[in-house]
């Protein structure tokens, strides 16, 4: 759906910051009508002034993702106000590094609610409106992690995995109510999130090349959008090993302080 200036309606979460707020002001300087969801309302807003000079227009919708209720009544409110949701991008996630021994039940379910729950709280709140068109566009953000199992990633990669498969099975079923369903599995960017990492980051991204990225793919065909295509080729062909020999490689991701206490 379009608004009487022919301008498509997308929804991104997790738009307050990082990856999500560059795509947004990207998506507004090719002229899209952009409903913002994060949990906190006053950088959504400042994202929003930034963009009042751009050809595209951008609204905050403060959410709280892991509220199925509240992402219903988001999604209610934005069709409402805006008109018709033609792309949907669950952006929304959360990362905590995390060596095996520093795992907690409470620690991990933050990083599934967010990652995996919140996502789930979300596509099922547009899908139904979706099919009942027979049109749109979903767009899961997982990552590179989901690939394989990496130290530090263990419940992170878990929920990163969850999403490309989820987006995996659903392809090739809701292509069939004409709807098209993508992957974006980053690398390294440069955000708040990775500015947690302790470790060397190979191929790290500008965020705005990086939303560059995103955006070409979401524009093209392919089912999955990479970016660094680099780091792409190397995490895929780590994937592709036995898992003998992968697992040796990645040990030595693990930090070395961590990982003499391992071993003693």
């Amino acid at each position: 759906m379009t608004d009487d200036k022919g301008r498509k309606i997308a929804w991104i979460t997790g738009a307050s910051s990082g990856l999500g707020r560059a795509l947004a002001l990207r998506m507004a300087r090719e002229g899209w009508i952009l409903a913002l969801s994060a949990r906190r309302a006053e950088e959504l807003a400042a994202v929003a002034a930034e963009a009042r000079s751009l050809p595209g227009r951008i609204l905050p919708f403060p959410l709280d993702t892991v509220d199925a209720q509240a992402a219903e009544a988001t999604v209610r409110r934005i069709e409402e106000e805006l008109g018709p949701i033609d792309l949907a991008i669950f952006n929304a996630g959360t990362h905590k590094p995390m060596l095996g021994t520093e795992i907690t039940a409470e620690s991990a379910a933050k990083l599934i609610d967010v990652n995996l729950k919140g996502t789930v709280n979300c596509l099922t709140a547009v899908l139904p409106r979706f099919t009942e068109r027979q049109s749109g566009q979903l767009v899961f953000v997982a990552s590179m992690a989901g690939y394989r199992g990496l130290p530090t990633s263990a419940i992170y990669g878990a929920t990163k995995a969850g999403l490309i498969n989820m987006a995996e099975a659903l392809q090739p079923d809701l292509a069939r109510h004409g709807i098209k369903v993508q992957v974006v599995n980053p690398g390294f960017v440069k955000t708040p999130l990775t500015d947690k990492n302790e470790f060397p980051m190979p191929f790290l991204m500008d965020v705005d090349e990086a939303a560059a990225a995103f955006y070409k793919g979401l524009m093209g065909a392919k089912f999955e959008i990479t970016f660094p295509k680099p780091f792409a080729f190397l995490m895929k062909l780590l994937r592709l090993l036995p898992a003998g020999l992968a697992l040796r490689l990645t040990a030595k991701a693990i930090p070395k302080e961590q990982s003499k206490t391992a071993e003693t």
